[in-house]
Order: C-alpha cells, then sequence, then structure tokens
C-alpha cells in the first residue's frame, strides 16, 4: 500500500510521534492533549482530556492518580481509547487497546521531574473523591507540605498508565472532506499490523 509524506513508515508510533513534534511546534497550549476514554462496571462510557507524557515505542502512556474515577476503572476494566487532535495541523491519531500500569523507576523519574507544588497536590489530592471547599484543599496541601518536605516521593496512589493498542487511525484533513485515513489493527499486541486505506 502507497503512504507517502506524513504518513509514511513502518512503525506507526514513530509516525505518532512525529505528529506529536510538529504539534509542538504549532499548538500554542498542550499539543499533548489527548481525549481518554473508558468504562466504568455497568458499561457506561467516560471520557476526559489527560496529558500524554510519552509515545513508548509500544504503547502511549500518562499519569493519574490510581484512586480517581479514571484510575479505578481503567483498573477494573484495563481498555481504553485516546485521541490526539491537532486543529493547527487538521490531523488526528486515534487509537484503542489493553492498558496496564507503568509503575517502578520510569514513574518515579517522572513524578520527579514535575514542580514541587504538583508532587505536593498529587500527595494532597484525593482526586476525584467530593471535596468539601477549596479552603480544605489549600489546607491538605499545607499538611502534606510540612509532612513530606521539599523533595517528596511519588505516591503509591499516583502513577501511568500505557495504553497499548490494537488499533490506531491516523487522520488528515481533504479538501471537500475528502480527508485521508489509514488504520493500522491487529489482534493482540506484539502481532502483525494490517494497514487498510479508509474512505473518509
Amino acid at each position: 500500500m502507497e503512504r507517502e509524506g506524513i504518513f509514511a513508515g513502518d512503525d506507526p508510533f514513530a509516525i505518532a510521534g512525529r505528529w506529536l513534534e510538529a504539534a509542538e511546534g504549532a499548538e500554542i497550549n498542550d499539543p499533548n492533549a489527548m481525549a481518554l476514554a473508558t468504562v466504568d462496571g455497568q458499561g457506561m462510557p467516560n471520557v476526559r482530556m489527560v496529558l500524554l507524557k510519552e509515545i513508548a515505542p509500544d504503547g502511549f502512556v500518562f499519569y493519574t492518580n490510581y484512586g480517581s474515577a479514571k484510575g479505578t476503572e481503567l483498573t477494573a476494566q484495563p481498555v481504553a481509547a485516546g485521541v490526539l487532535h491537532w486543529k493547527s495541523l487538521r490531523r488526528q491519531v486515534r487509537f484503542r487497546g489493553h492498558v496496564t500500569r507503568e509503575e517502578g523507576a520510569k514513574a518515579d523519574a517522572y513524578f520527579a521531574s514535575r514542580s514541587l507544588k504538583s508532587r505536593l497536590g498529587a500527595w494532597a489530592s484525593r482526586q476525584s473523591q467530593p471535596l468539601a471547599s477549596r479552603t480544605a484543599l489549600m489546607a491538605e496541601v499545607a499538611k502534606v507540605t510540612a509532612q513530606k518536605g521539599t523533595n517528596p516521593p511519588r505516591p503509591p496512589f499516583w502513577g501511568g498508565f500505557k495504553i497499548t493498542p490494537i488499533e490506531i487511525e491516523f487522520w488528515a484533513d481533504g479538501a471537500f472532506r475528502l480527508h485521508d485515513r489509514f488504520r493500522w489493527s491487529r489482534e493482540a499486541p506484539g502481532e502483525a499490523w494490517e494497514i487498510h486505506r479508509l474512505n473518509p
């Protein structure tokens, strides 16, 4: 199948990485913003924006509180879908697949790279749980600051998730809505990809 220009290459993660790099030079804010879709225990879908932190050789990685709504949903139902959409480039990447936790040294290193206030906030926030007031949250931040100091470790309830896709679709806007779409699909992670051009 002939794929040229922005679609060229035999590695979909490398293609996605090139597109993200192009977006970093074009998008004003958060070129790594990603819509993340999960399902709860009743099969009800949920979607929210998160920040993609890495396109690994085998998946897409983001970080969160494991006790958050998305964290508990991904733990119970370890499948997800994501979309990266760049309006300035008129492109998007969609993917869906299986989810695993990204913990250990890599998660520790990413947590340490965040600002001190963000690290303290991760300790203080019971993400997605009811909150009495902002004053209560700030009091918890002050308490955590006194306890954890200026170099807090990664909380045990905080870390990464990696989506290892079984499907990735690259989409680029075309004149008269005759878009270019290529879908990479496979039955399971580790298997060979099948590539199909799709109708707009």
